[in-house]
């Protein structure tokens, strides 16, 4: 019998601790171009990052797995019509288990409710099973900047990826 999806639901000011130890459990320069967190930490939400910013996904017997952060990707009435994913984070334990997949589905669809005409995102070259996840849900490559992060003595690849948001 196939294990239950993931739930996923917007997530709360209750939700500030667990999302904060999940994202610095589960940083790694292979996702992360921003240094490793280190204490003291900065709050997980602030002005920029509402609770309502994110989805949160949970699995039966291990609570809180993943979340996504979706916003403007800027503050121009001309840019309005757009979304981004400005951080998708989950769990080491729940990888390969369909979270990654309902939280860029729900985010799609919320934003597609709320009037957004498109979903962007930017992910790290080497990430091959992101972008292969991302090519599945019809995220196509718009972009290439080549050598953008220097990683871990690697220069990486930033590639831009989008996706419209129309009813199928």
């Amino acid at each position: 019998m196939p294990a239950p999806p993931p739930a996923v639901r917007t997530a709360t000011a209750a939700d500030e601790i667990p999302l904060g130890e999940l994202d610095r459990r589960n940083w790694s320069p292979r996702y992360a171009v921003h240094p490793r967190p280190v204490p003291p930490y900065a709050p997980f939400f602030d002005a920029a990052h509402l609770p309502a910013d994110h989805l949160v996904a949970e699995l039966d017997g291990l609570g809180v797995v993943g979340f996504i952060r979706v916003v403007p990707p800027t503050g121009l009435p001309s840019h309005a019509h757009v979304r981004a994913v400005h951080g998708l984070v989950v769990d080491e334990r729940a990888r390969r288990r369909g979270v990654a997949r309902a939280l860029l589905e729900a985010a799609c669809e919320r934003a597609r409710q709320k009037g957004a005409q498109r979903m962007t995102l930017r992910v790290l070259g080497p990430n091959r099973p992101a972008r292969e996840l991302y090519g599945a849900l019809g995220f196509l490559v718009e972009g290439v900047l080549p050598g953008e992060f220097l990683l871990d003595g690697e220069y990486v690849d930033d590639v831009l990826m989008g996706r419209p948001l129309a009813q199928p």
